[in-house]
Parts: C-alpha cells; sequence; structure tokens
C-alpha cells in the first residue's frame, strides 16, 4: 500500500537521489524520453538537506521504499540552481508576491508504479501540507516532455506563461 508523507530521514532523500538518477535524461533512450518523461535537473545531497529544512519534500512509499517524490522549493532558494534562476524570474514576473506560491522543484514516479494515481497522490499530499501562507504550488514543464505537461493538466495545473531560456522552451504553470 503506497503511504504518501513528508521526508524525515537523510535514507529518503538519499533514496530520492537514487530515483532521480534513473530519471536523467543521459540514462534513457530518446524512445524512453517522449513514453515516460524525464528529468531536468540534478540535485546534490545538500541541497535537498537545505530544502528539506524549510519544508519537508513530499514522497510515496511502498515498503519503506521511496518510490516517488515531489520537491518542496522555498521561494528563498531561487538562487540555489542555476537552470532553475530563469523560471524564479519568470514566476517574479507573472506573479505578484510569489512568496505565497511554493515551487515544486521536480516530481517524479518510479517507472514500475506510474500509471496508479502517485504523480496526483504527491500533488494532493503537497498541497495539504503547504506551509502557513502559502495557497498554490508553481512549476514549470520543459515543452519537449509531453508526458509531464499531460500529467500536470491532468490534476488541474493551468498555464501561467510559455518562455525560452538557453535553448529550451517551458511552460510555467500553477496549481491552487
Amino acid at each position: 500500500m503506497i503511504v504518501y508523507e513528508q521526508t524525515s530521514t537523510l535514507a529518503q532523500l538519499e533514496e530520492i537521489l537514487s530515483l532521480q538518477q534513473l530519471n536523467l535524461p543521459n540514462k534513457l533512450s530518446m524512445e524512453e524520453k517522449e513514453q515516460e518523461g524525464f528529468l531536468t535537473v540534478e540535485h546534490s545531497l545538500d541541497v535537498l538537506k537545505e530544502m528539506h529544512a524549510k519544508c519537508p519534500h513530499i514522497i510515496a512509499v511502498d515498503e519503506g521504499n521511496v518510490v516517488g517524490y515531489a520537491l518542496c522549493m522555498h521561494p528563498q532558494f531561487a538562487h540555489s540552481i542555476e537552470v532553475l534562476k530563469p523560471m524564479f524570474h519568470e514566476i517574479d514576473k507573472m506573479v505578484q508576491n510569489n512568496q505565497n506560491h511554493m515551487v515544486m522543484g521536480q516530481i517524479c514516479v518510479a517507472k514500475e508504479y506510474r500509471g496508479q494515481g502517485i504523480f496526483r497522490g504527491l500533488y494532493k499530499t503537497m498541497k495539504e501540507n503547504l506551509p502557513e501562507g502559502f495557497d498554490g504550488i508553481i512549476t514549470e514543464v520543459d515543452a519537449k516532455n509531453q508526458r509531464s505537461l499531460n500529467a500536470h493538466k491532468a490534476v488541474g495545473f493551468t498555464e501561467l506563461k510559455k518562455y525560452s531560456s538557453e535553448g529550451k522552451d517551458w511552460h510555467l504553470i500553477l496549481l491552487t
């Protein structure tokens, strides 16, 4: 049975990184990227720990193992990950007082657990555990990642803006 919770141990953060490694573009074939989606950012354990200290991440656990995650990225981390700086710049332009929106820094479900509602469960749990004063979740999706765009739309995300940065097209999206 899948249980949704916030991260609470170093081992869980390490499991997130292990799952992340399996879904980075350089580990996937072109066909896998098109059919299954892919991740854009590779996080370090130190950054994950800092993010967790401000707002614990959301995980899906099955029999003690992390099988999915949604990273909570408080706006104070706007300058911590180079590839995400343009997203925070766009958020600042689009949303008044972006401090009211948590950024979902990355979401991933283990391949063998996809299609079982875990993606939806992660976002539901994230919304339920937003820090006081936060009323929505913002993220961006690479325009080439059709699977992820469709999944986000299915759980209720709406598009704020399309923009380009460093040769990639992005969809900036919001869930309230």
